[in-house]
């Protein structure tokens, strides 16, 4: 299977979602609404849940199921109040002591000229600035498409974990090909380029861990879950200053 298969795959209009994961992986999922400075953006749900005996924030860009959904939740593309509402469930996350998880699928965040006007760039680099110091457990999945910043938005994690049907790339290989050879259609040649898979980013140390996605749903939501268990009794044992120096070395070490 190609790169640009690959990425195919990961914007199936029948692909599982944040929420699909967020109900079936969690229990007592209570949703948590606004940024307390503009809206609701609905391409960000996030709410406090139970992971067996242990209770974490979660977070997900959250792309929809049929056209209605899909609309109201802008395709997964954030406006800059989502970003602001994930942060300011970071933060109580912090406050409480709660481990985080995130689950991205977004091929980007909103670009339109109002997300620009509410300061899109900040509240990503807000984001970006406030996860690297968050004194809790933070593991990001992408799920999907994990393009650019508004992926990274959610995505300064102690591990960050990819489906292996799914891609993270500071571009979409339609974009590259576009910005790169003035031509859409070398989108295929771009995702070569751009090395932008799970195995691609295995082996470059970008990620720490591929999820297969072979077997059923449901077998892939006890498989998660599983690794989710294992990976935050780990890093909860981790003292405050233990936990965010790997977090630092790991993003110094990514070339």
């Amino acid at each position: 299977m190609s790169r640009y298969d690959i990425v195919k795959k990961s914007r199936a209009s029948d692909r599982l979602t944040s929420l699909d994961y967020i109900t079936n992986i969690f229990t007592d999922f209570c949703e948590m609404h606004g940024d307390k400075r503009y809206r609701d953006d609905r391409a960000v749900i996030a709410g406090i849940a139970m992971l067996g005996e242990i209770p974490v924030t979660v977070i997900g860009l959250e792309k929809g199921h049929g056209t209605n959904d899909k609309i109201s939740r802008n395709f997964g593309a954030a406006h800059p109040e989502g970003y602001r509402k994930a942060l300011r469930q970071m933060k109580l996350a912090e406050k409480f002591g709660r481990p985080i998880i995130c689950f991205v699928d977004t091929s980007g965040a909103y670009c339109g000229i109002e997300a620009e006007q509410r300061g899109q760039g900040q509240a990503i680099a807000e984001n970006l600035y406030e996860m690297m110091t968050l004194k809790v457990p933070i593991i990001s999945v992408i799920i999907g498409e994990g393009g650019s910043g508004g992926a990274l938005g959610l995505a300064v994690s102690d591990e960050v974990w990819m489906l292996e049907n799914s891609y993270y790339s500071v571009i979409s290989p339609e974009g590259c090909a576009s910005i790169l050879w003035k031509d859409v259609s070398r989108a295929e040649e771009a995702a070569e380029c751009l090395k932008l898979t799970a195995d691609d980013l295995l082996e470059q140390g970008v990620i720490e861990k591929k999820i297969e996605e072979d077997g059923s749903d449901l077998r892939l939501y006890i498989r998660l879950k599983k690794e989710f268990l294992k990976t935050i009794s780990e890093k909860m044992e981790l003292d405050t200053e233990q936990l965010l120096n790997a977090r630092y070395e790991k993003f110094r070490k990514i070339k």
